[in-house]
């Protein structure tokens, strides 16, 4: 799966290959979830470095993630993806909250649940769909986020 062209395909390709971590902890990431390179809704005044949208803010009914540009290196892209997928599985409807934490913990995240990412198990299969993914076409944008 190494010849994704677009960003875009590089994160969709990422999320059939992420599926399967969630599946087998017994959670589902939507089948029209969609993952996009650009930044959270309050653009470069945030700190965040991604965000998931329900399907129920889109009008073809989408749960759309959205990576931010500052990103670069495959297995950050994909530790934050992963978490926006988390939030994808209960479609934006518990924030970080109890739900969100026990998704989380149970596919092997780590951390305080607003920044929660992987931990050395999850860290592993990253690292592993990374190099199936090959390198993530990208060129990081030399801005950085900041607290509003």
């Amino acid at each position: 799966m190494s010849n994704n062209e677009t960003r875009e395909a590089w994160l969709n390709s990422a999320i059939s290959l992420l599926r399967p971590i969630f599946s087998r902890r017994g959670f589902t990431v939507p089948s029209s979830c969609v993952a996009s390179c650009g930044f959270a809704s309050t653009g470069t005044r945030s700190h965040h470095i991604g965000q998931c949208w329900s399907s129920t803010s889109s009008e073809d009914g989408r749960t759309q993630i959205f990576i931010s540009p500052v990103l670069h290196e495959p297995v950050e892209v994909l530790d934050t993806l992963t978490h926006e997928l988390v939030h994808a599985v209960d479609d934006c409807k518990h924030k970080h909250g109890k739900e969100f934490k026990k998704i989380a913990i149970g596919i092997g995240m780590v951390g305080p649940m607003r920044s929660a990412g992987a931990g050395p198990d999850l860290k592993r299969s990253l690292i592993e769909v990374a190099s199936r993914l090959g390198p993530y076409p990208h060129g990081r944008l030399l801005i950085s986020h900041r607290k509003i």
